[in-house]
């Protein structure tokens, strides 16, 4: 993801931050995600401070390879889309 352009914060942890910055991007892009069928929720003030709104994912030993690089490549798609990447 950092590779594709992504602000991740903590990403040798299980839960990766995301880092959108922006709240609206931040619900805009979880629901790009959702209807591209991965399930992300987008965190915004008053659940973060103000400025550092994320959207979290959470990687699990049962993910397969396959599922991960789709996830990813659904990602970029969306990040293109929402102008995130650096």
């Amino acid at each position: 993801m950092e590779k594709a352009g992504f602000d991740l914060v903590g990403a040798d942890a299980a839960i990766v931050p995301v880092m959108l910055y922006d709240d609206h991007l931040a619900q805009e892009m979880s629901s790009e995600l959702l209807k591209l069928d991965i399930y992300v929720i987008g965190f915004f003030y008053p659940v973060v401070p103000k400025g550092q709104a994320r959207i979290r994912v959470q990687i699990s030993s049962s993910h397969t390879k396959d599922q991960i690089e789709k996830a990813v490549s659904l990602f970029e798609e969306a990040g293109n889309k929402f102008g995130v990447l650096k």
